[in-house]
């Protein structure tokens, strides 16, 4: 099973251009950062708490850390993350989760405010952020069949993200249409 970590990715997706991949030196240092954070809590809106690990080890998760609730590029990427269809996560076997670093408080009505509906719980102290050395949310990647982190994608600024189809088509998920326009289909 693979769990990938990202942050927010951006505003309004967009296909082509080069995508960064970095990945862990080697498969060790991807354990390592795994195991330095499977522990750690996370809540849910109920302030209930998980082990970050909890949410990886059994099943392929992608899970996006925002830099914060307030942040509107976190917001209309949260919507965009809303726009996935669960079918779409469900055909490739793949759970979306999104973790803040905010109060639990403010779960629900982030939740209200994007639509969005998929996994999410927070890092009210910044543990896990810190243990993987991320700044604001910085993205990175794991799998949880070995608790490896396989992909690492790191933003350079708030605008500079990993496209979220980018990283749908690593773990299998098919491609979403974020366009306004309606599509056509026939019968």
């Amino acid at each position: 099973k693979a769990a990938w970590w990202l942050t927010p990715v951006v505003t309004r997706q967009v296909s082509g251009g080069a995508a960064r991949v970095l990945a862990p030196s080697d498969p060790e240092r991807g354990q390592s950062l795994a195991a330095a954070v499977a522990e750690l809590p996370v809540l849910d809106a109920r302030r209930q708490q998980v082990p970050f690990g909890a949410l990886f080890r059994e099943r392929r998760t992608v899970v996006v850390f925002m830099r914060h609730f307030l942040c509107y590029i976190c917001k209309k990427y949260v919507e965009d993350l809303a726009r996935i269809p669960k079918s779409f996560l469900q055909e490739a076997d793949v759970t979306l989760i999104v973790i803040g670093q905010s109060s639990y408080h403010h779960i629900e009505s982030f939740c209200k405010l994007t639509g969005y509906s998929h996994e999410i719980y927070v890092d009210p102290e910044r543990e896990i952020y810190k243990r993987l050395g991320m700044k604001r949310g910085e993205e990175i990647a794991s799998s949880g069949q070995s608790n490896n982190i396989h992909f690492i994608d790191r933003d350079r600024n708030r605008l500079d993200h990993k496209p979220i189809n980018s990283v749908l088509q690593l773990v299998g998920v098919q491609h979403v249409n974020f366009t306004n326009r309606p599509s056509v289909i026939h019968v």
